[in-house]
């Protein structure tokens, strides 16, 4: 099992084993495969309604938090440490699209993020095995572990 990455206001899931619908493990891999050319060729997503350069929008991360084939967690964390999101998935190629990375998906998840960053965002997806060596992703992360900490200790005092 891959072990998620500390993130505590990021989406905490109970993660319990999805049974898999697919009949075999070919006829997964050839949808899959069908998936992944469907959205190929498409960008991350870009909310721009000031025309600013593209690098000065901040970025919302989707990231694939861990799990195991047929049950990973899908993360949404904003660079300012805001969890955005998550999901459930059953493979890492299908999060792009279901967490909104992706241009032209999941305009209900965009109005959230609209809401958040109103003067615009950019969107970036990073695969589990590049997460820890994703300097802005785990600056995002300890963000949010530091804000959880501070709400935690404003709790119980």
């Amino acid at each position: 099992m891959r072990e998620p990455v500390e993130a505590a206001p990021v989406h905490r899931l109970v993660m319990r084993r999805l049974e898999n619908t697919m009949t075999t493990e070919a006829a997964e891999r050839l949808y899959e495969a069908q998936h992944g050319f469907e959205w190929s060729g498409r960008g991350w997503a870009i909310h721009n309604p000031g025309g600013k350069p593209e690098d000065e929008l901040p970025v919302i991360f989707g990231f694939n938090n861990g799990g195991v084939r047929g049950c990973m967690s899908a993360c949404l964390i904003a660079e300012d440490g805001t969890g955005l999101g998550g999901h459930i998935c059953t493979s890492e190629a299908y999060m792009p699209d279901d967490l909104g990375v992706l241009d032209g998906t999941r305009a209900d998840r965009h109005e959230t993020f609209r809401k958040h960053y109103p003067d615009g965002y950019r969107m970036e997806f990073v695969r589990y095995n590049d997460v820890r060596g994703h300097q802005k992703l785990m600056a995002a992360i300890a963000i949010a572990n530091a804000k959880s900490k501070d709400a935690k200790q404003s709790e119980s005092a």
